[in-house]
């Protein structure tokens, strides 16, 4: 693997950045140390840079109008996108645009009729339900809401956890089991209305993560036509696991960015603040924590290529996603932390971007899959695919 960057990512990476630098970094500082939205004017005025700038709807595959990026270059756009004080979980709030709910790209015609373009056209949006009370860890062997062909339809009852924005979508993917299996065979996925009779979504308390609620879903004798079936019947958890392991690449470059800036941050206050008479970069303990710090990325950023890659080029990358994703988490955390550390009182208040950092970051090691499921995954490949 080459980890020059060729001129066309060079240009596209110094084009993020200047965008990070001179459009999002000087709004932050009149907005709310927690928000995640951009006022309407700037949001419309920036979405409209990004089109200029031919990156608008990163995710959206190019025949349906997205950019033609290869998975390196979207890992490295992630990377810069995050550098600033919301990028862990709204990346310049938003002005990219998104692909919504990539699986939908699989639908037959008339699903992306009813779902996939008004979606893209900004008219509707979606949420992801899969996990549920009995577990996130392993959610086809944990998913206990059931549905029940009846006619053309089918009713479904149960309930999901943690699912972010169904308080706000018009449709969501629902995953159920349709057979007495209770393996990731007898999964199947539909696609549900917000206002079918029998939907029932409610918000759940504040996490760590700012300005966000989750939300808690019920189902009750919920009828859901037979043609609302993404992709094939009692096969629908291989659309989740393909989602679970791409996603973990970009969610991994999102880490990697917020470390790279909290670094950047430190050797510079640790070059202008003074202790004792002397900068504090002239300390032995400051200086080897900047160190790990640039172990910590260097490792991080190595493997999440790697991922990327690997993915791009049509390769099994599952095991590789997994280790990018246990080990930016894991190494971006320990990277904020020191270099808030490093800025002492400064780093814990709320003028800088650390304390939102230090918690959110918290987040990401159980997000997309805990870590230590990633090291299952792992060991998996390792060990062979009989190790449970």
């Amino acid at each position: 693997m080459d980890f020059q960057l060729s001129q066309e990512q060079e240009m596209i990476v110094s084009m993020v950045r200047r965008f990070v630098v001179e459009e999002i970094i000087p709004l932050e500082m009149n907005l709310d140390p927690d928000a995640d939205q951009l006022l309407p004017p700037d949001r419309d005025r920036l979405i409209g840079k990004v089109k200029e700038m031919g990156l608008y709807g990163l995710d959206i595959p190019p025949e349906f109008g997205g950019p033609e990026l290869d998975m390196v270059t979207r890992t490295l756009i992630a990377i810069e996108m995050s550098q600033h004080r919301a990028g862990l979980y709204a990346p310049c709030y938003g002005v990219f645009g998104g692909a919504g709910l990539a699986q939908l790209f699989e639908a037959n015609e008339d699903q992306k009729e009813r779902y996939l373009f008004p979606s893209l056209r900004g008219e509707k949006r979606g949420f992801f339900g899969l996990t549920e009370p009995s577990g996130g860890s392993d959610p086809a062997r944990a998913i206990q809401t059931k549905a029940v062909r009846d006619g053309d339809d089918w009713v479904i009852n149960g309930s999901k956890i943690f699912i972010s924005g169904a308080d706000r979508a018009d449709f969501g993917l629902v995953f159920a089991r349709t057979s007495e299996d209770k393996g990731r065979v007898g999964v199947t996925c539909f696609i549900v209305d917000t206002d079918t009779p029998g939907f029932h979504v409610r918000r759940i308390v504040h996490t760590l993560r700012s300005a966000h609620y989750a939300t808690e879903l019920q189902f009750e004798d919920m009828r859901v036509p037979d043609a609302n079936i993404l992709g094939d019947l009692n096969k629908g958890f291989a659309i989740a696991n393909d989602r679970l392991s791409r996603q973990r690449i970009p969610y991994s470059a999102g880490c990697l960015g917020v470390a790279i800036k909290a670094h950047e941050m430190a050797v510079e206050y640790s070059k202008i603040r003074e202790t004792f008479g002397a900068p504090l970069s002239s300390r032995q303990a400051i200086q080897w924590m900047l160190v790990d710090n640039e172990i910590d990325i260097k490792q991080a950023r190595f493997v999440t290529l790697e991922a990327a890659d690997l993915a791009g080029r049509g390769e099994p990358f599952r095991k590789e996603a997994a280790m990018a994703k246990l080990v930016s988490t894991e190494a971006a955390s320990r990277v904020v932390d020191r270099s808030m550390q490093i800025h002492g009182g400064y780093g814990v208040t709320k003028d800088f971007p650390f304390e939102r950092w230090y918690r959110e970051m918290r987040i990401r090691r159980v997000g997309e899959g805990p870590n230590e499921v990633q090291r299952h995954i792992i060991a998996r490949d390792i060990l062979g695919a009989g190790l449970r």
